[in-house]
């Protein structure tokens, strides 16, 4: 279905505008959009919330985090702030959503508007998602023109859940209306996979079990829950990041080529690679919790004082995966994510297999790796011979950078600014659809079950700092990777901060 763009008079609403999602990252990703042209200054923008704000102090609060503001352009803040207003109301109770309404109105009678356009943007807990859904629905939604629902994940916290809750939204707003929003699908890395796997010949080609041996996905950080213990505890690192952004960025790298680069082509090929997946088996896992670092100076998950003693939640897990269907079928698929690790890094890994022996018989096998973050790049480690008179081949690599090969004044949108700018747009690509949503509660469902049963796994411990639980590196080798001396790969220039470490 062909949606079309939002136009010049738009009211987007942000519910939860008091609060830190919508001050860390709503408000200054609009104001990005501003900034650079991608939203238009006849918009208004409306922030919603149960705090007793004024208007000065609603602006103060949401301007503290805007970002590229220099010298040349600081006047964009004032201009965002006029277009900016505040409407003080309940969550649970119609009066506040008929004020909002009623400022609504004004304003697109002012503007002239015959066909009302607004956003709305649910910057909230899930738990008064169908709440707030059901009040604009009944009190803030327009029958002659358009409405567009922007929600936060979490989208429930199993299968059983998310089906509730959709359930709950379903006869309120259309699919066409409704944007669950995962980050993750707004990062540039991202939403590159699409024009790096089907605009290459070269990687098409290759792009399947005959010369891929395995698939890593990795989501390291650097921090633990440093005080949010209580609330990570009924969550875990599974439901936190794996469930959601991880196997949203499998599923882009798995997808059969879309017809087009239609929206709901795209989500069909997802969609459609999801239901081959084989079932999560509880005997392939490893998982852990983080402990004291080795000097002492970072504290372990259970010397959180919100966290129960005896928790027994995961806060490191690798989980090995299939794909069963004719491309992918054989093919050992990780996707790891841990919290208190030695660094901050998201990437794909992708090792494909060995050349035909004789010729060379110790070589290493090609990698290409799409790092995600921070500092986005994609390089391919290959082999070559040594510069000179050396008939030794080591390994090097084709790279691409981000801050090498594009200048700083070439503007990159944040996450949020560019989901946020695809649904002002009505693109739904970079969204998650209900189906979608469904296979991915299903597969995760059964794991999150025996995880967290009473007589679920205890998670091997490992220091604050480290690289993970000690069994990671046989883990990773049980699944096709291979691990070489890291002395003969020959880093380039352009990259002097990467390392090459797993």
């Amino acid at each position: 279905m062909s949606v079309e763009p939002f136009g010049k008079h738009v009211t987007i609403v942000v519910f939860g505008a008091s609060g830190d999602l919508a001050k860390k990252k709503t408000f200054p990703a609009l104001f990005g959009l501003f900034r650079e042209g991608e939203l238009p200054s006849t918009i208004k923008v409306i922030g919603y919330a149960r705090s007793e704000l004024s208007d000065a102090d609603f602006k103060e609060r949401i301007s503290a985090n805007f970002k590229g503001v220099n010298d040349s352009n600081k006047h964009k803040v004032d201009e965002f702030l006029n277009l900016c207003s505040y409407t003080q109301g309940q969550y649970d109770s119609a009066e506040g959503f008929k004020k909002l309404n009623e400022e609504m109105e004004k304003y697109e009678k002012d503007s002239g508007v015959d066909k009302p356009e607004r956003l709305f943007y649910l910057a909230l807990p899930p738990s008064v998602f169908v709440t707030v859904a059901s009040h604009i629905k009944e009190n803030a939604y327009t029958k002659t023109g358009e409405v567009r629902l922007i929600v936060e994940k979490p989208f429930g916290n199993d299968l059983e859940s998310s089906r509730k809750l959709q359930k709950s939204l379903a006869p309120l707003f259309t699919e066409e209306e409704l944007y669950r929003i995962d980050h993750y699908l707004g990062k540039e890395m991202v939403k590159n996979l699409v024009f790096l796997r089907f605009s290459n010949e070269f990687l098409n080609a290759s792009w399947n079990k005959n010369h891929i041996k395995s698939i890593q996905i990795s989501f390291k950080e650097a921090f633990g829950t440093e005080g949010r213990g209580g609330y990570f505890d009924d969550i875990g690192i599974v439901r936190d990041v794996m469930q959601n952004h991880l196997l949203q960025v499998l599923t882009l790298l798995t997808m059969e080529r879309p017809v087009s680069i239609d929206p709901e082509a795209i989500r069909d090929e997802k969609v459609k690679v999801l239901k081959a997946f084989g079932e999560l088996e509880t005997d392939d896992i490893l998982l852990g919790q983080y402990t004291k670092s080795e000097d002492g100076t970072k504290p372990g998950y259970l010397d959180d004082d919100t966290v129960k003693g005896d928790s027994k939640c995961v806060t490191y897990a690798a989980l090995g995966m299939q794909i069963h269907n004719e491309r992918w079928e054989g093919v050992p698929i990780v996707m790891r994510a841990g919290k208190a690790l030695k660094e901050s890094k998201v990437e794909i890994r992708i090792q494909f297999k060995e050349v035909a022996k004789g010729m060379f018989n110790d070589i290493q096998r090609n990698e290409l790796v799409m790092r995600i973050q921070p500092n986005e790049a994609v390089y391919m480690k290959i082999n070559s011979k040594i510069p000179g008179i050396s008939a030794v081949p080591s390994v090097t690599d084709l790279d691409l950078t981000y801050s090498s090969r594009y200048s700083k004044e070439f503007w990159i949108p944040e996450a949020y600014e560019s989901l946020i700018r695809d649904c002002y747009l009505g693109n739904h690509a970079n969204f998650v659809r209900d189906d979608e949503l469904d296979l991915s509660w299903k597969l995760f469902t059964p794991l999150l079950q025996h995880i967290e049963s009473k007589d679920g796994p205890t998670p091997e411990p490992y220091p604050y700092g480290s690289n993970g639980p000690k069994n990671l590196r046989p883990f990773l080798s049980d699944h096709g990777y291979n691990f070489y001396d890291e002395g003969t790969y020959e880093w380039p220039l352009t990259t002097p901060n990467v390392k090459g470490k797993m």
